[in-house]
C-alpha cells in the first residue's frame, strides 16, 4: 500500500498514493460502500466496486469517474446471499494479487418478517456475516499474493449493545430486525478479531482490521446525484444531529484508513474520533465482548459449518 511514514499526521482529505494497488468494496455502488470506493480511487489505486447489482454500480462508477480525475474503478457481480456464486465473483476479478477487501456490503431490515436467503439463512446473518465469511475464503490466495494485504470488516455501533447467542445465530427464536441487524454485525466484528488472531498463528502477511462508521445518517451526506440527493429541507432538519453524529463521507474514514495506513495494524479497532460516533477515524479500545476468544472460535466453527467453507484452512 502506501510508503507514507507511520509518523506522518493522518489527513482524510490527503490520502497516500496507491497506484499500483488493487482495492475489493463490497457494497461499494452505495452508502458507506460508495464513499470508501471514491476516496481510494483519489489515491491512484484500482478499485472494483463488488455490486449484486451491475446497473447500479455503474451508475456509481460514473459517479466516481466524474468526482476522481484518471479514476481507476470497475465493477463485478458480487451476490452475498449466494454463497455458492462467490468462487465465480472472484474468479471474475482476474488479478493476480488484491492489497486489500472492505468488507461492507450489508443488508439491514425494518420488515417484522423473517426473512432467508436462498441458502436457507436468516438474510441478514447471511448476508452481512456468513456471505463474508465465505468470500474471505476464495479470496486469501489472492491476498496471499500480494507483499502485504488487508481484510477491513466494517462493524456497526449498533453492534456494542447486542451480544451473540450462539445457541440461535439465525433468530429462529425470537426475531427482532434491529437486535438480529445489530447481532449479524456484531458476528462480522468477531470474526474480523478472530481471522487476525489465526492469521498471526501462522505467521501470514494479511492482516485483518475492524472499523466501525459510528454514526453515520443519509440526511447529512453530500449529495451524489442521482445515488444521493440532500434537499435543503433534510439538511436543515438534520442539522442538529450534526453535533453528535456525520455523514456516510465522513463514516468512509475509518475503512479507508485502515486499508492506506500503514500505522494500522492487525487486530486493531477503528472509528470516529468523538464518542465513536464523529469525527476524524482513532484506534479506540476493542469493546469487551469483541475480545471473548471462546465466543469467537465457537462461532467460527459454526460459520464454517454453515457456509461449508473455512478461510483459516488455507493460510493467508
Amino acid at each position: 500500500m502506501s510508503s507514507a511514514s507511520s509518523t506522518s499526521p493522518w489527513n482524510v482529505r490527503r490520502l497516500p498514493r496507491a497506484d499500483s494497488s488493487v482495492f475489493l468494496v463490497t457494497g461499494g455502488n452505495a452508502g458507506i460502500g460508495y464513499f470508501v470506493a471514491e476516496q481510494l480511487s483519489a489515491t491512484g489505486a484500482t478499485v472494483v466496486l463488488g455490486s449484486r447489482n451491475l446497473t447500479k454500480a455503474e451508475v456509481a462508477m460514473a459517479s466516481i469517474r466524474a468526482r476522481v480525475v484518471g479514476a481507476r474503478v470497475r465493477a463485478v457481480q458480487l451476490d452475498l446471499a449466494d454463497l455458492s456464486s462467490l468462487q465465480t465473483a472472484v474468479e471474475s476479478l482476474e488479478v493476480e494479487g488484491l492489497n486489500a477487501v472492505v468488507h461492507n456490503a450489508g443488508v439491514a431490515l425494518d420488515d417484522p418478517s423473517r426473512r432467508e436467503t436462498g441458502d436457507g439463512r436468516e438474510l441478514m446473518f447471511g448476508t452481512n456475516h456468513l456471505g463474508h465469511f465465505a468470500l474471505t475464503r476464495w479470496l486469501m490466495p489472492l491476498l496471499a499474493a500480494a507483499p502485504t494485504a488487508r481484510v477491513v470488516t466494517v462493524g456497526s455501533f449498533a453492534a456494542k449493545s447486542e451480544r451473540l447467542d450462539l445457541n440461535d445465530l439465525q433468530s429462529w427464536k425470537d426475531y427482532q430486525p434491529k437486535r438480529t441487524y445489530g447481532r449479524s454485525k456484531l458476528a462480522q466484528m468477531v470474526f474480523g478479531f478472530e481471522l487476525d488472531r489465526r492469521l498471526r498463528a501462522v505467521g501470514s502477511t494479511v492482516a485483518s482490521v475492524v472499523v466501525h462508521p459510528g454514526g453515520a445518517l443519509d440526511s447529512l451526506t453530500p449529495s451524489r446525484a442521482p445515488l444521493h440527493v440532500q434537499t435543503t429541507g433534510a439538511r436543515l432538519s438534520a442539522a442538529p444531529a450534526a453535533l453528535l453524529v456525520q455523514g456516510k463521507n465522513a463514516g468512509a474514514w475509518p475503512a479507508v484508513r485502515a486499508v492506506l495506513d500503514p500505522a494500522v495494524r492487525g487486530g486493531q479497532l477503528w472509528g470516529p474520533r468523538v464518542f465513536g460516533l464523529r469525527g476524524e477515524p482513532r484506534r479506540e479500545p476493542a469493546w469487551n465482548h469483541l475480545a471473548d476468544t471462546a465466543v469467537a472460535a465457537r462461532l467460527w466453527d459454526a460459520s464454517c459449518d454453515l457456509t461449508g467453507v473455512d478461510p483459516g484452512a488455507i493460510p493467508g
